[in-house]
């Protein structure tokens, strides 16, 4: 396919989203760290001075992707937990299902595979990062300490798993989930995940 014709199929959204899409396959096959642009421009089918219009370089290339992932990861785990009524269980699932989602997922799986962590880690690591979990994961902007240790829980699992999802979902039930209820006080985690 040529870089004329890539150019014409779609708008700006479109052709970013191509992109990404194009970036996630070479991640899996490659892993994060060793994803170049030429790769992901390569798979895209577009040259590189196009990829460079749509993300100036591969840490911004990175984050639109984790932030694209999340939004969609977000969506899907806010309405499995809709019908969830105890404040506590809402966040023991919510965690459960993002660490489930993102193991099934090979294109999220491998952030998480050794030579990638680094790279995951400065991403958790990035106030933009958080702020956008905090928006999709809570559904609202709120406290980033709170959004952080939700994300750093499933990362936490993603990294180093339990011993199975029966004991991984006990820890998460006694130790994380008391303490992000107790840390919303008065604001009721419900409304928040909602």
């Amino acid at each position: 396919m040529t870089t004329r014709r890539w150019l014409r199929e779609g708008r700006s959204d479109l052709a970013s989203d191509r992109i990404l899409d194009a970036a996630a396959q070479v991640f899996v096959r490659q892993g994060v760290a060793r994803t170049s642009m030429a790769d992901v421009a390569r798979e895209a089918g577009c040259s590189r001075a196009t990829l460079y219009r749509y993300f100036d370089d591969r840490p911004a290339l990175r984050t639109a992707f984790v932030h694209r992932e999340t939004r969609k990861l977000a969506a899907e785990v806010a309405a499995e937990i809709a019908a969830v009524e105890d404040e506590t269980e809402r966040v023991v699932e919510a965690i459960m299902l993002c660490v489930s989602k993102v193991r099934a997922r090979p294109t999220l799986h491998a952030w998480f595979a050794t030579d990638n962590v680094g790279i995951t880690r400065d991403l958790i690591a990035s106030s933009a990062v958080i702020e956008g979990v905090v928006a999709a994961f809570l559904g609202r902007s709120g406290d980033p300490e709170e959004a952080e240790w939700m994300v750093r829980t499933v990362v936490s699992l993603a990294v180093l798993p339990g011993a199975d999802a029966d004991s991984e979902r006990s820890m998460v039930r006694r130790f994380v989930a008391p303490a992000l209820a107790s840390w919303s006080g008065d604001r009721g985690l419900r409304s928040q995940l909602s």
